[in-house]
């Protein structure tokens, strides 16, 4: 009985030495996939979060936006459109504003395609005046090029001498000028009637050459309250591909736009909301426009901190707004009209007009640009258009949305009005939509980094405990194999060492015998002690003769 008894106690003791050892495994290997594959598991559900889907709350913040936005306006007020013949005198501008203006987006007549994991829309807002938030009223008047006349001769020039004859004549019929005066209202979003615009809608005398959409000219027109201005887009849900969330896949039902020629022509880069996730300094961000039908890359520029959460800043540099002057890949965006790096060639999508874009007072443009008027200074605070983005998600912490519409005018051959005057990459109006993450929305981005190094110090956690499960028995084993084995010398008995037990236990045996072994006591031991009482006359009597 009392061997089974022990039988079972090393059996328990071994088999409690086994489960902690195997737990202390486990959680070893547990912890280091953990820390491997933590952030990959962390991805995963936030792509799952992230995926636009029918009545998620990723849905409804992106179609209808918690930010608010933003439009400010700044016109050119000419000063000086009389002396514009005179070739030794520069156009002398005037910046006016901002006018700002309230945006309400909303995304409408939304269409679901599971096939291909995408969505169309259109996009529709509603623009409100911000008359404390402005730097003017809309009644303030602005002088500026003619831009219905100025667009009517850029399509004439590329016609033959009857045609364009044809665009002369109406010109001096309608007694059309170098400039016009008007109110920021009719400029921006009301519009204002011309005799040139209704005789060409109403006499299309030039067929499918000549496309007028509008009855009204203004560089907002038909956008308030509109859906139609836009298009119709098309991006990806992210449902198959998380890269490819809120990234085109058409635009107006088309891959390949042929406003621009190749790879230049396609629908690509974001429409605006969402940017690709795990960014690093080396992506490039690239924005769909349709404003002017083609993408515009953004590159890296620096690290910020926007709302105390770490952003990267991608700008827009000089390669984005070259022609093929400066990057060879960028000569399809020419258009057939080649000018030095700064401008984009948009006359393509905007019916054949002479427009060409920039960035405001010709940030990062040629000096050619900048020397053919006066009133410009670009500065980098005020006119860069930027992105900065939060790198693991690529939600935007901050946007600064800024281009500036021109227009050029030049000498046209058999129009009068254009005759013997300067070529000029006229200044017309430049917008700006700057918006930035509440510290509201901010809180929930916040908690990111946390949560990703919570996973690495739990996982760090859980590894230690696990080696010292692991370690405990045999480093407990070695420890007491090692107190059990130390060896203290004592002098020979008998030529032999004896180590400390052997030691002791003699010691205790000798003890046990002979409390107290010393010779000396041994003998006295065997004695008796004798007792003499003392005198106490005679200590008197010695003490007297020691006195005398």
């Amino acid at each position: 009985m009392p061997q089974k008894s022990t039988n079972m106690k090393i059996w328990t003791k071994s088999r409690k030495r086994t489960l902690v050892s195997a737990l202390g495994f486990l959680l070893s290997i547990f912890a280091i996939l953990c820390a491997m594959f933590w952030e990959r598991v962390f991805d995963s559900i936030m792509a799952k979060e992230m995926v636009l889907r029918p009545n998620s709350q990723v849905f409804q913040k992106w179609k209808n936006p918690p930010l608010s936005l933003n439009l400010d306006i700044y016109l050119f007020n000419w000063t000086n459109p009389a002396d514009f013949r005179n070739l030794s005198t520069k156009p002398i501008l005037e910046q006016c504003g901002p006018y700002r203006f309230v945006e309400k987006p909303d995304k409408v007549d939304i269409r679901w395609h599971p096939e291909n994991s995408s969505l169309t829309y259109r996009r529709k807002s509603f623009f409100y005046f911000d008359v404390n938030g402005s730097n003017g009223s809309l009644s303030d008047e602005i002088i500026t090029v003619n831009p219905v006349a100025l667009s009517a001769a850029g399509k004439g020039k590329q016609w033959d001498p009857v045609r364009r004859k044809m665009v002369d004549v109406g010109l001096n019929l309608y007694q059309q000028k170098m400039s016009v005066k008007r109110t920021v209202d009719e400029l921006l979003f009301t519009g204002y009637s011309d005799d040139m615009l209704d005789m060409a809608r109403a006499m299309p005398l030039f067929g499918k050459d000549v496309e007028v959409p509008f009855d009204r000219f203004g560089w907002f027109y038909t956008r308030n309250g509109s859906a139609d201005l836009t298009g119709v887009f098309n991006v990806y849900t992210g449902q198959q591909d998380i890269k490819k969330l809120g990234q085109m896949f058409s635009w107006n039902y088309k891959r390949h736009l042929g406003f621009f020629e190749s790879y230049c022509g396609f629908a690509n880069g974001s429409a605006g909301e969402f940017q690709p996730p795990n960014l690093t300094p080396k992506s490039i961000v690239k924005l769909f426009t349709p404003d002017m039908c083609r993408t515009i890359p953004l590159d890296y520029k620096e690290t910020q901190i926007a709302e105390g959460i770490k952003g990267y800043k991608y700008a827009g540099g000089h390669r984005s707004i070259d022609n093929g002057s400066l990057y060879p890949e960028n000569k399809c965006f020419c258009g057939g009209n080649c000018v030095p790096s700064g401008v984009m060639n948009i006359s393509s999508c905007r019916f054949g007009s002479p427009v060409f874009m920039s960035y405001p007072h010709f940030y990062q443009a040629d000096d050619f640009y900048l020397n053919q008027v006066e009133g410009l200074q670009p500065e980098a605070d005020k006119h860069e258009f930027y992105m900065v983005l939060e790198p693991k998600t690529g939600i935007s912490l901050e946007v600064a949305a800024r281009f500036q519409v021109n227009m050029l005018v030049e000498p046209i051959r058999g129009i009068s009005l254009y005759e013997n005057i300067p070529r000029v990459f006229f200044p017309m109006i430049w917008f700006e939509q700057k918006v930035r993450i509440t510290p509201d929305l901010a809180k929930n981005l916040k908690t990111l980094p946390y949560v990703l190094l919570g996973g690495q110090i739990i996982a760090g956690l859980l590894f230690l405990i696990g080696l010292i499960l692991l370690c405990w028995y045999p480093i407990k084993y070695v420890w007491s194999t090692h107190k059990i084995q130390e060896i203290k010398v004592y002098p020979a008995e008998n030529g032999k060492a004896i180590n400390s037990k052997q030691s002791e236990l003699k010691i205790l045996e000798t003890e046990k015998k002979t409390p107290d072994s010393s010779p000396l006591l041994e003998k006295n031991s065997q004695l008796k002690p004798a007792i003499t009482p003392k005198s106490p006359k005679r200590d008197t009597d010695a003490n007297d003769v020691n006195h005398k």
